[in-house]
């Protein structure tokens, strides 16, 4: 898939385009992705994608023309029965508000009507109304909310529970 992200730049009135594209996330990505997450949550991907093989799961990048990965995110058949779970979605930092949030979360969407599935789901923190806004926009509806934790990886290295709620969503396609 091949499509362009267009951005207003903030001190003058011009556009920036930058064609992106849409494809699998390789393991050797992975240095290239440190900005989604600390090295135990690039590990948990890596471990991730050994469940691609076993079409368990299914883990995409957006990237730009270089192969950066810029936005990345997962899809797990495994965690609801006839839905596909989008999951670890993130987006660079600096690249956030260009639509590419929205290209990754079309895209998964599609892989999971091509696993002849008609439901995507996810859980988004309650502290967390900007990613809540783009799943509403694009036609995800809260059904409840349930507890989640993960470990973090601090700057000292030091590993934290991070214990949170989450609001569970979903959109037939």
């Amino acid at each position: 898939m091949l499509t362009a992200v267009t951005t207003a730049l903030d001190s003058e009135d011009a556009a920036l385009i930058v064609p992106v594209r849409v494809r699998d996330l390789l393991p050797q990505d992975l240095p290239a992705c440190s900005w989604s997450g600390s090295g135990t949550h690039l590990r948990q991907v890596e471990r991730e994608l050994v469940r691609v093989a076993a079409g368990e799961v299914d883990y995409l990048a957006v990237c730009t023309p270089m192969d950066l990965p810029v936005a990345i995110g997962g899809i797990d058949y495994q965690v609801r029965e006839k839905a596909g779970t989008l999951w670890q979605l993130a987006v660079l930092p600096a690249l956030q508000s260009c639509g590419l949030g929205t290209l990754l979360i079309r895209a998964a969407e599609q892989r999971i009507r091509n696993h002849g599935l008609r439901r995507a789901e996810l859980a988004v923190e309650e502290d967390n109304p900007r990613a809540r806004a783009l799943y509403e926009r694009l036609g995800y509806v809260a059904y409840g909310r349930e507890p989640d934790a993960w470990d973090e990886e601090g700057p000292d290295g030091v590993i934290l529970r991070h214990e949170t709620i989450c609001v569970l969503m979903r959109r037939d396609l």
